[in-house]
């Protein structure tokens, strides 16, 4: 019984529950960028440079090399549209209303006018 409840702690962790609920979206998140690459990013390219699955084909003595070049070439777009879509969620995360200012702190004269009021309050 000591194993089972030792692994039912393990299992309901809040670090271990948030690895698996990270998992699970960056799954599902996995698939949004798939489909933008493939359906919108890689038929823009295609007009661009012509057919972008051309590397697949490039072979190095027998080896197909092009296959490599072609997961690198995928990869970094990938790469490229997620800095971009995390970079557009940051920056909109990060705008918020503006604050008002601080005052401005007293001037000296201010505070010694300050000073010679309380003091006059004493009296």
């Amino acid at each position: 019984m000591g194993l089972l409840k030792e692994f039912r702690e393990f299992a309901v962790k809040g670090n271990v529950m948030d690895l698996a609920i990270g998992v699970v979206i960056g799954a599902a998140f996995n698939k949004i960028v798939t489909a933008l690459v493939e359906a919108v990013i890689m038929p823009l390219l295609g007009k661009l440079i012509g057919n972008p699955d051309r590397f697949s084909a490039w072979e190095l003595g027998g080896i197909r090399i092009g296959i490599l070049l072609q997961s690198v070439i995928d990869f970094i777009i990938i790469a490229l549209v997620l800095f971009l879509v995390v970079k557009a969620v940051n920056k909109f995360r990060n705008r918020r209303p503006a604050e008002p200012e601080a005052p401005a702190p007293p001037t000296p004269s201010e505070v010694l006018l300050q000073e010679i009021r309380d003091e006059l309050r004493k009296k």
